[in-house]
């Protein structure tokens, strides 16, 4: 009976387990940037409190992540087209809900920390390059309480002042979200007024509030009857 060769002689096949260990290296390499885009997809469960290990630990591949799932089919493609109209300022514009945030954490926190997750630089694993980021502006929307929040990179500050971040946090986007759920009108109201003053034009400022108008009488009040 002969021996069988060597694993390392010339000409032997390499162990299963070896081979085994290549293959499954190979296959993940394919699918993991699938994977991780479907999962930035993917809805959160809406009854799920979500915090900064709930989210994708890279930028993902869509600008909108509507883990809330408050917009429609046609909302989400006309939000994606004004997000990706921020690149030729060489922002990277991005918009994210939330069903609920988890205990004892804020929207602006939570904007903060995945800035500083997805502006890490990212490293080709084939070539070893390292991928330069544009800055990063966040618009965040809580379904459950109604808020908002606005966050960007540090670059932007002179051009989007953490004042007017606010600003448009709180009052053009809040506004709509709070008087009727219109979560279309406030991402679109909010990210119009970002873009208007990144490109250089005058801020359009807050919305008015309507008043209630007051209606005049002849009738004389109570206090001038007792006159």
């Amino acid at each position: 009976m002969t021996n069988p060769l060597p694993s390392d002689a010339p000409g032997s096949l390499a162990p299963l387990s070896t081979r085994g260990c290549i293959v499954s290296r190979a296959w993940l390499r394919l699918v993991a940037p699938l994977l991780l885009t479907l999962l930035a997809l993917t809805p959160i469960d809406a009854a799920m409190a979500v915090s900064l290990k709930d989210l994708p630990s890279s930028p993902p591949a869509a600008a909108l992540l509507d883990a809330a799932d408050v917009f429609s089919r046609a909302s989400r493609g006309e939000i994606e087209k004004q997000l990706e109209a921020f690149r030729a300022e060489r922002v990277d514009a991005r918009l994210i809900t939330v069903p609920r945030l988890d205990y004892g954490l804020s929207l602006e926190q939570l904007g903060q920390e995945l800035v500083q997750r997805w502006s890490a630089p990212a490293t080709d694993p084939d070539t070893a390059a390292v991928t330069n980021l544009d800055p990063l502006l966040l618009v965040l929307v809580d379904a459950q309480t109604k808020a908002a929040a606005v966050v960007a990179s540090e670059p932007l500050e002179r051009q989007l002042p953490p004042e007017l971040l606010r600003s448009t946090a709180r009052t053009t986007m809040a506004l709509p979200l709070r008087e009727g759920n219109r979560y279309r009108q406030a991402s679109i109201d909010g990210l119009t007024r970002l873009a208007t003053v990144l490109r250089g034009g005058e801020d359009p400022g807050e919305p008015e509030v309507a008043s209630e108008a007051v209606i005049t009488t002849n009738i004389p009040s109570h206090e001038e009857t007792e006159r």
